[in-house]
């Protein structure tokens, strides 16, 4: 073989060498594009599939809210009696929550004290009952998620609930305070009745299940108006009831 047989040979070989190389890049390179791809598209398959049922979602609550929301507003303006109507606006209240809360709103403690306040005020205005708020200035403000706000917010129309229709308050006070590292809440009444007349129901069931899922606990002791006091402790901000 002459020399320039010999160079055109290498280089051939050199060519050949390099263009294999580039080759297992370029298949390498179009493997992990083909990957990525794959990865987007199944993201993005997730994606709508959340979107779509997200949109579901929400037109199955609007659905409630329009139908069932205007069944119990005619319920609430028609009834026939004070008690009944609460009865029916603690419902369209509950509804409101189911919506909203499922949604993932969460507020601060401070926020859905606000709204729990407004809402008793609203219920006992409308039979003419005292509503007595009291809320320590010290009340520490952290964040709660959307199921403790709706525990809470539950916990305490319930027991408003029971002031009205079974022990016919006239008054009820509401005191808010902290307790070391424990949020310390308490509704009293001075209805008919005291803790040891109360029968256990699912009312006083669901208060409790309530209450274990904010890490709390829950009593019902004689009141100091001369009904009943509901006592509520749960942690704040990592605290051990």
């Amino acid at each position: 073989m002459s020399w320039i047989a010999w160079v055109a040979a290498s280089i051939a070989a050199a060519c050949c060498a390099w263009l294999w190389q580039e080759r297992s890049r370029l298949i390498s390179r179009l493997a992990a594009q083909q990957a990525l791809f794959t990865e987007q598209a199944k993201t993005e398959r997730a994606r709508i599939r959340q979107q779509t049922a997200l949109e579901e979602r929400e037109r199955i609550y609007r659905d409630l809210h329009d139908d069932l929301g205007s069944q119990l507003l005619q319920m609430i303006y028609t009834a026939p009696t004070p008690e009944f109507a609460d009865e029916a606006r603690a419902v369209l209240q509950n509804l409101r929550d189911v919506v909203s809360r499922s949604r993932g709103e969460p507020g601060r403690l401070s926020d859905v004290l606000s709204e729990i306040e407004a809402e008793a005020r609203q219920r006992l205005w409308a039979v003419e009952a005292e509503l007595l708020w009291e809320q320590a200035e010290s009340l520490p403000d952290p964040q709660l998620d959307s199921g403790q706000a709706l525990h809470l917010h539950r916990i305490v129309r319930e027991g408003i609930s029971n002031a009205i229709r079974h022990a016919h308050a006239r008054r009820l006070r509401v005191r808010v305070r902290p307790d070391g590292q424990q949020l310390l809440l308490d509704v009293t009444d001075d209805g008919f009745g005291t803790p040891a007349n109360m029968q256990e129901g699912r009312g006083m069931d669901s208060m409790r299940s309530r209450a274990a899922e904010l890490k709390g606990h829950i009593d019902w002791t004689p009141g100091t108006q001369g009904g009943t006091k509901i006592v509520l402790r749960f942690p704040l901000q990592g605290g051990e009831a």
